[in-house]
């Protein structure tokens, strides 16, 4: 007599071959999430380098440091920053970190204080900390004082 179904062998061999794929799948599927992510941080603090360029064209100088050094300047660059064409603003809005929290992930801006002529800072260093990096990624000028936990840079043009 021929026996309709699957015998347990073959029911067991299919899920462990459909868990093997999920889990595979999950594991890439997370890398292309942090590389993603990392792409966006990247093109954040270049949106946010051609800001300040636009902002030194305007005034001569970047924006002051010291009221953001080792906090999320965000919200600190915002009045300096944001607004419209009709105001004179450089972005619609400060980017933040795709995965911002508050606390582990956020951009620093530091106004590289040995370029200060009279009292104008000439050079500043935007830092991201990245998810995906095997090892650091500093511009050369901007390792120097750099905040616990970035991995990234980079430097006025």
């Amino acid at each position: 007599m021929k026996q309709k179904g699957f015998t347990l062998i073959e029911l067991l061999v299919t899920v462990t071959i459909i868990a093997v794929l999920i889990a595979g799948g999950m594991v890439t599927y997370a890398s292309v999430q942090r590389r993603s992510r990392d792409a966006r941080r990247k093109s954040d603090l270049e949106q946010l380098r051609s800001a300040l360029e636009m902002y030194k064209a305007d005034f001569g100088f970047y924006p002051d440091s010291e009221l953001v050094a080792g906090k999320n300047f965000v919200s600190l660059l915002e009045s300096d920053l944001v607004g419209t064409a009709e105001t004179g603003g450089y972005l619609s809005s400060i980017p933040d970190d795709p995965k911002y929290d508050d606390t582990s992930y956020d951009y620093h801006y530091q106004i590289e204080l040995k370029n200060l002529v009279g009292e104008y800072y000439h050079a500043y260093c935007l830092y991201a900390k990245l998810e995906a990096l095997v090892e650091d990624q500093f511009d050369t000028y901007c390792d120097e004082g750099v905040t616990e936990g970035y991995n990234f840079s980079l430097r006025n043009p």
